[in-house]
């Protein structure tokens, strides 16, 4: 696998419509990526979608930092430098769902008794009968 770290100039989409300048930044950056990666094609993250069209479709950022993983299938995947990548959220799941595993939840002694006791609360009518007389 083959990742590196770009800087995509965005500035060229300026030179179209406003009404299409985000459609044509990921355009851009597809292209930009598929080019340097020597990939055929591009997978972009959320996040990465979200980064470019989040001031709207006619501002989209003149230049976008990215890091591009290429895989042994011809699929290049577009993160964000400080983004997470698959891999690595399904490795966190893994560790997490083994560290659950290991801590069992234990029941509190009170429980494990029968003796635990609740609280007896009064009905709403005689709170409210409280009140009435206080304020009289």
């Amino acid at each position: 696998m083959k990742e590196n770290v770009y800087t995509v100039p965005l500035v060229k989409v300026y030179k179209y419509k406003h009404t299409i300048r985000a459609r044509k930044a990921v355009k851009f950056l597809r292209a930009f990526v598929s080019r340097h990666m020597k990939v055929p094609e591009v997978w972009l993250s959320m996040k990465v979608n979200d980064v470019i069209w989040a001031r709207s479709i006619q501002k989209p950022p003149r230049k976008l930092r990215v890091k591009a993983i290429a895989g042994e299938d011809g699929i290049a995947k577009v993160y964000l430098p400080d983004e997470k990548t698959e891999e690595q959220k399904k490795a966190e799941k893994e560790e997490k769902a083994k560290k659950d595993a290991k801590k069992t939840p234990e029941a509190k002694p009170a429980e494990k008794a029968g003796k635990v006791e609740k609280k007896e609360e009064k009905p709403k009518e005689e709170k409210k009968e409280k009140k009435s007389e206080e304020k009289k």
